[in-house]
């Protein structure tokens, strides 16, 4: 009686307590697993560091909307600066602009003014030089006082006249006086002739002489020129 009783007796303590033992073991080694596995993560935190630099740029990107009302006018300033810089240059360059092309107009009108007027007085300087070159020098010995004076102050007249209008960029030119070669684009060539002593295409004689206007021919200078062969 007394073995049975204890054995009745004994095994709903023994239940109890194994009831009660393992629930608290299990608790225990579910808190070591957690442990351990928030110890040993292989998981690299970086969602917290992310957040911390979102949180950055949001600041400064909130910063930077945040217009400062001096550094506002200032680029204001800066801009309106460069706008009246800009239209100043292209002002100044307008004005030049329009100076040279002032400057090209008056000097092409000058110059077709004093063309016109030169071509009007060629045919004069031509009979003055004429008149020059009929009188035969040994007749300017001073036989002939009246003649050498005549002469004398026709050929001044001429000095004189040629000089005014040099002043103005108007020359006369005369090819034969130093036996130059053809030039088509200055002389015009009224007939061709053998000349044993000289070689072709010189200039040895001048019906008429030229003129030029600034450096450009008005009038080509009208020339014999040496043919051999």
């Amino acid at each position: 009686m007394s073995f049975r009783f204890l054995a009745r007796s004994a095994r709903p303590l023994s239940q109890a307590v194994e009831s009660r033992v393992p629930f608290s073991f299990r608790a225990v080694q579910q808190g070591r697993a957690v442990a351990a596995f928030r110890t040993y993560s292989t998981t690299p935190e970086t969602g917290a560091k992310d957040n911390d630099t979102a949180a950055e740029n949001a600041d400064k990107a909130a910063d930077a909307t945040k217009e400062d009302p001096a550094q506002k006018e200032l680029e204001a300033k800066k801009k309106e600066l460069a706008d009246v810089t800009d239209k100043w240059k292209r002002q100044i360059a307008e004005y030049r602009n329009l100076q040279e092309q002032t400057k090209r107009e008056v000097r092409a009108a000058k110059d077709f003014a004093l063309q016109s007027f030169a071509r009007d007085l060629l045919d004069s300087i031509d009979n003055l030089d004429r008149a020059l070159s009929v009188v035969p020098k040994e007749k300017l010995d001073g036989s002939n006082k009246d003649l050498s004076d005549l002469h004398s102050g026709l050929k001044m007249t001429e000095t004189i006249l040629l000089n005014t209008l040099k002043k103005h960029g108007l020359e006369r030119f005369d090819p034969s006086a130093e036996s130059d070669k053809f030039n088509p684009n200055e002389h015009e060539a009224t007939f061709q002739t053998p000349q044993p002593d000289k070689e072709d295409g010189t200039v040895f004689f001048c019906q008429s002489k030229g003129f030029k206007l600034n450096g450009r021919v008005i009038r080509p200078a009208k020339v014999g020129v040496v043919r051999n062969s």
